[in-house]
């Protein structure tokens, strides 16, 4: 039996209406030049040809008798997928703020746990923009598959599934069998007996590992290390001020089941340029952006903190080439050093912290878990995580973090889903009480795309937030333009000193200065001292006229080519 891991389970536990725990992503497609058919009808078609390369398609859960163990994945032989690959379409003039708000509804709701964990969404009515090659069409595409399915990851192992990297589909492999069980293929007695030996399994493991798990924890929830950080390179380095905690803002409390959603694009070689001027990475420029933007809008509303914001980062767990569906991520704290002015200073404080972090996380990472008993579990956590709700703790415990940010990477060329061509790779994410805010980056094909998923409530002013990540990112591409400025300058050649006091003192007597100069080199080339090389009597008189009349020209220009 296929048990859900303790970590895959714990979605499901502590999912309410509030905090749906599904990941979703937003594609806007193109479709060829004078397309007639209907998208929707062939996205059903091109999936009911692939539903065997990604196991999320066609399992669902089957709990255990009494919730003794985790629920087990069983296979669903016949996906109904006009159900799960639906339209939609926008009003006029339908706008990209419009989809993205659609997104956001869509992403509010939760995902039917007697079907497959998975739903896809063809947003038809999109404005196709004028620079599009003639005769194209643009429609949204909008996909979510619950969390306990898959992780970020995953995810791209599934896109790799469904998408081509040509406008015509690869023909696919034929279907295998299919080892796993259908529903009524056990008893409940079956069903109870696997759940009690896998209970008793996960037992014996975590108390193995529960010195270990103990001081991993003591570790990972300790204060975040205290970066360095100053105004310039050559400033005076002072340290960040280490915090168990996070400062309370407007994203830290309560949330509702309301969703709000934006995107953003910026292009990934600028980036990466940002990143290899200052020594970064990558992933620290994308927090330097998601700092400088929050910084913007917070200190707008006059509620910047004092302290730095934390994020809280997903780290995978996953080993090179595991392509198991399932969720394989643990969490690290790292300061914005959103209490820094300048970017550049900004970034600077942010690699440092992100290098103290991956330092701790990189030694604990082999002992993390992903899976513990789950005897009581979903009474336990389910009840938790209303009560938490309920009570509001949220707004009067002090934050562990006050921002989700996670950096995935994608596909660097086009991809394409049944013969249309995917122009952008949107990320939706979840929020949770405490954290009303989750960004989620996907690169995909040179863009870098930001996808912001609020609580409508806490964040109403969302969309503004992702054009703050625009000036954000501008700042850091002026750094660098700035910096191969001042290269530039300091590699250009002095002018001789001479030469600089003549043109210093150039004044109406100027032009006399340049013609003396000239009429010396001239005197020195003239015939009588080549041609008396052996008469020391002419040489000697051709020397004396030259000097007096070289000092006596001279003194007319003030002096400045005076002996």
């Amino acid at each position: 039996m296929d048990h859900l891991s303790g970590l895959d389970a714990a979605f499901l536990y502590l999912e309410t209406p509030e905090t749906p725990m599904h990941v979703g992503s937003l594609h806007i497609y193109e479709l060829p030049a004078g397309y007639k058919g209907n998208f929707v009808d062939d996205v059903r078609a091109h999936i009911a040809r692939r539903l065997h390369l990604a196991p999320v398609f066609r399992r669902k859960l089957l709990a255990m008798p009494l919730d003794l163990a985790n629920p087990i994945w069983v296979r669903d032989d016949d996906p109904d997928l006009e159900s799960h690959i639906r339209s939609a379409e926008l009003p006029k003039p339908g706008s990209r703020e419009q989809l993205d708000r659609l997104v956001g509804k869509l992403h509010s709701k939760l995902i039917d746990r007697s079907r497959p964990l998975w739903e896809f969404h063809v947003i038809e009515g999109l404005r196709t923009p004028p620079d599009a090659p003639a005769g194209t069409r643009h429609v949204g595409f909008y996909a979510k598959v619950h969390h306990a399915s898959l992780d970020g990851a995953s995810a791209v192992v599934l896109a790799n599934a469904m998408l081509d990297v040509t406008p015509v589909p690869r023909e696919v492999r034929r279907a295998p069998d299919d080892d796993v069980p259908t529903a009524d293929a056990y008893s409940a007695a079956e069903l109870a007996g696997a759940g009690l030996c896998h209970l008793g399994g996960q037992v014996l493991e975590l108390g193995r590992a529960l010195p270990t798990i103990a001081r991993t924890a003591a570790k990972l929830l300790r204060p975040p290390s205290g970066a360095a950080r100053g105004a310039s390179s050559g400033a005076p380095r002072l340290s960040l001020p280490a915090h168990w905690f996070g400062p309370r803002t407007a994203l830290n409390a309560n949330i509702t089941h309301q969703r709000a959603f934006a995107s953003v694009s910026i292009p990934l070689g600028e980036a990466r340029r940002v990143a290899k001027a200052h020594g970064a990475s990558l992933n620290e420029v994308v927090l330097a952006i998601c700092s400088g933007a929050l910084r913007h809008r917070l200190a707008a509303a006059h509620a910047l903190p004092a302290r730095p914001l934390l994020a809280a980062v997903p780290v995978s767990l996953r080993e090179a080439g595991n392509t198991q569906m399932n969720t394989q991520a643990s969490m690290m704290r790292i300061s914005l050093a959103s209490d820094v002015a300048d970017p550049l200073a900004r970034l600077r404080a942010i690699h440092a912290a992100s290098a103290s972090a991956k330092a701790l996380t990189s030694s604990v990472k082999s002992v993390l878990p992903t899976d513990f008993p789950s005897l009581g579990a979903p009474w336990l956590l389910s009840g938790l995580a209303a009560l938490y709700g309920r009570s509001r703790l949220a707004e009067r415990m002090p934050p562990i973090a006050n921002v989700t940010i996670s950096n995935v990477p994608g596909s660097p060329v086009p991809l394409y889903l049944a013969g249309a061509k995917m122009l952008t790779y949107y990320p939706a994410s979840i929020a949770i009480h405490g954290i009303a805010l989750n960004i989620t980056v996907e690169s995909y094909n040179g863009s870098l795309d930001f996808g912001l998923t609020a609580c409508r409530k806490a964040m109403p002013d969302l969309a503004d937030l992702a054009q703050d990540m625009l000036s954000a990112h501008r700042e850091l591409v002026a750094t660098v333009k700035a910096g191969a400025a001042d290269v530039k300058s300091a590699a250009k050649p002095k002018r001789p000193a001479r030469k600089t006091a003549t043109k210093a003192t150039a004044g109406k007597d100027a032009p006399a200065t340049k013609k003396v100069a000239a009429k010396k080199v001239t005197t020195r080339k003239m015939p009588t001292r080549k041609t008396s090389a052996a008469d020391g009597s002419a040489k000697s008189t051709t020397k004396a006229v030259a000097k007096p009349r070289t000092r006596k020209r001279a003194a007319g220009a003030d002096g400045a080519e005076a002996d």
